[in-house]
């Protein structure tokens, strides 16, 4: 897989429109060494085709196949754009990565990418970024924008018999996804912990913490700590301020006395949903749980990726209504539908149930259509 380093890019560019960018960076390839003169026009004709916008300030343009044999060596040009250039349908690129591929090495940039680029604080931190490290320890996803916290993360109904044993659980959960190292779960099970009220928990570290994170887990039987009920635990890993939304949520649930919605989860999903601010998800099924929220089911063989997905994208762009979207056989979390980048990081494959949520004059009408689009195939017949 491609892979991009420092070298690769150029600073302080400045374009006035994404055309002109895609010809500044083909020169660039081309000077390089890494394609021939008139890759440029591949690259021209693949932007005409369809956007290479991904979202959160990041395109990668790129050659079509019929260019391919004028790729001398794979490899990439990318460049930061602090101004911003217009790539069209209301969208700003900071950055650009122009791929030279022999074959399809591009789709390994996008899935390198897609997690990072879903995450809110990127087009942010890319336009205001300073120096080539920075922007690489962003797109490598090296900076952290959003905590861990997805279903391998949540335990629901665990055979507990006290708190320092879900204490333990929690902790190993956090040590398992690689946020922190087995003395975080030694410290974790001697911190004294804090009651939020009707029987949930919330414990917190930073030793031997690599990355933030945050993980659940409730109780199938019984028990009490100095007293109080026992229901289930929040446990924080924290090196950062990126469970800061999290703990947002987790404060209006308790604010709103509205604890049991966690403690009586019975999925993760749920749990993931609701302390990410979002309603809790339907039940899996094709069929209209109310005027506003629809559930479908993906039918094409590879799944959404870059094709799909970019037609469901734009389905939903054609309507006023906010359109939230909900991988049921994912990890639970609601994402903005008119973004590609958030859409595709939801990882749905064929099989997959997606529930859409729409909130606007046109609410209804958008989720018709999408349904259609989705039983049409999304281009793919």
């Amino acid at each position: 897989m491609l892979q991009l380093s420092t070298q690769d890019i150029k600073l302080g560019q400045a374009q006035s429109n994404k055309l002109d960018a895609i010809r500044a960076i083909a020169a660039d390839l081309t000077t390089k060494g890494l394609v021939q003169e008139g890759y440029v026009e591949g690259m021209l004709n693949r932007e005409g085709q369809n956007s290479t916008f991904l979202g959160n300030g990041i395109a990668i343009p790129h050659g079509t196949t019929d260019t391919r044999d004028l790729v001398q060596q794979t490899g990439v040009a990318v460049h930061h754009f602090p101004q911003g250039v217009d790539w069209g349908d209301g969208n700003t690129v900071y950055v650009a990565i122009g791929i030279a591929a022999k074959s399809d090495e591009h789709l390994g940039i996008l899935k390198q990418l897609t997690k990072v680029l879903s995450a809110d604080g990127v087009e942010e931190s890319l336009k205001d970024a300073k120096d080539a490290q920075q922007i690489i320890a962003i797109l490598n996803g090296e900076v952290q924008f959003e905590a861990d916290f997805d279903p391998s993360l949540v335990q629901i109904k665990f055979p507990a018999t006290d708190f320092v044993q879900l204490s333990a659980v929690a902790g190993g959960l956090l040590k398992n996804k690689g946020a922190a190292a087995a003395d975080f779960v030694a410290d974790l099970v001697t911190k004294e912990p804090t009651h939020l009220g009707k029987g949930l928990w919330l414990v917190s570290s930073n030793k031997s913490v690599s990355r933030t994170g945050l993980s659940f887990v409730s109780t199938s039987q019984a028990c009490q700590h100095n007293g109080q009920e026992v229901n289930a635990v929040v446990a924080i890993a924290a090196c950062n301020a990126a469970h800061q939304p999290l703990l947002t949520n987790l404060s209006n649930i308790v604010f709103k006395q509205e604890q049991d919605s966690l403690t009586s989860a019975d999925s993760a999903q749920t749990v993931i949903a609701l302390l990410n601010g979002e309603a809790a998800p339907a039940a899996a099924g094709d069929e209209a749980a109310d005027d506003n929220t629809r559930v479908f089911t993906i039918k094409n063989p590879h799944g959404l990726h870059a094709r799909p997905g970019a037609c469901l994208v734009a389905e939903a762009k054609k309507f006023e209504a906010s359109i939230k979207v909900i991988n049921l056989d994912g990890d639970g979390k609601q994402v903005n539908a008119k973004s590609l980048m958030k859409v595709i990081a939801l990882g749905v494959k064929q099989g997959h149930k997606l529930q859409f949520t729409a909130d606007g004059a046109d609410a209804s009408q958008a989720l018709d259509a999408i349904g259609a689009a989705i039983a049409a195939g999304l281009g793919e017949n």
